[in-house]
């Protein structure tokens, strides 16, 4: 194994160690825990990362990019703003439905708590975040809608909206506050958000 090959090993198990820990014990959690179960020294974490909270930006990133180059996949081109829409709503829906979403539920909500008690940290995934989010954006960018062509920024308030609305409904969904959540549900609001917003802001031109 060649020195590259064994730091990405070393990276991927220290990643895979944090996403239990993390997830289990959010900001309490210890270094030397999730290094012993990576099989490594904190030291390890301290090369690859440079410090706890560079590990929890790392795994936040790691859980998020495949998400959304999956739904890069999942809406072609060629739809028109409330077809993307739906067809993302649709893949947002199956994700909360799969195997690993309460894991994935879990750690969403100890991230919160965690940049609650850190901001330092709060800042650091929220520019995490963000830079995902661009990947969506993107998505959005440059579709028809209303006769005209969507915008990054137009694009960026979707985005925005969207996130709340469906980051809302996968919390209310494991607590049976959304009894009758299902896909189309999904698709349905997200289009009637879509329809329903202005995407432009209130010191725009939208003559």
């Amino acid at each position: 194994m060649t020195r590259a090959e064994a730091k990405e090993r070393n990276r991927r198990a220290l990643l895979d160690a944090a996403f239990q820990v993390v997830s289990r014990d959010g900001y309490r959690a210890r270094l030397d825990e999730i290094a012993e179960r990576a099989d490594l020294t904190t030291g390890a974490v301290y090369s690859l990362f440079g410090s706890k909270n560079g590990l929890v930006v790392a795994l936040v990133a790691d859980h998020l990019r495949p998400y959304y180059e999956e739904i890069e996949q999942t809406v072609p081109a060629g739809l028109d703003l409330l077809e993307a829409v739906d067809a993302f709503a649709r893949y947002y829906w199956r994700s909360c439905d799969a195997p690993d979403a309460l894991s994935g539920l879990s750690l969403q909500i100890t991230l919160l708590d965690m940049a609650l008690h850190d901001p330092e940290l709060g800042a650091q995934l929220a520019t995490s975040v963000r830079a995902q989010e661009n990947h969506l954006i993107s998505l959005f960018t440059g579709r028809s809608h209303n006769g005209t062509l969507v915008t990054p920024r137009q694009a960026q308030r979707l985005t925005t909206a969207l996130r709340a609305l469906f980051i809302g409904l996968s919390q209310g969904v494991p607590l049976g506050l959304a009894p009758d959540a299902d896909e189309q549900y999904f698709a349905d609001v997200a289009r009637a958000l879509t329809c329903g917003m202005s995407l432009n802001d209130h010191d725009e031109d939208v003559s």
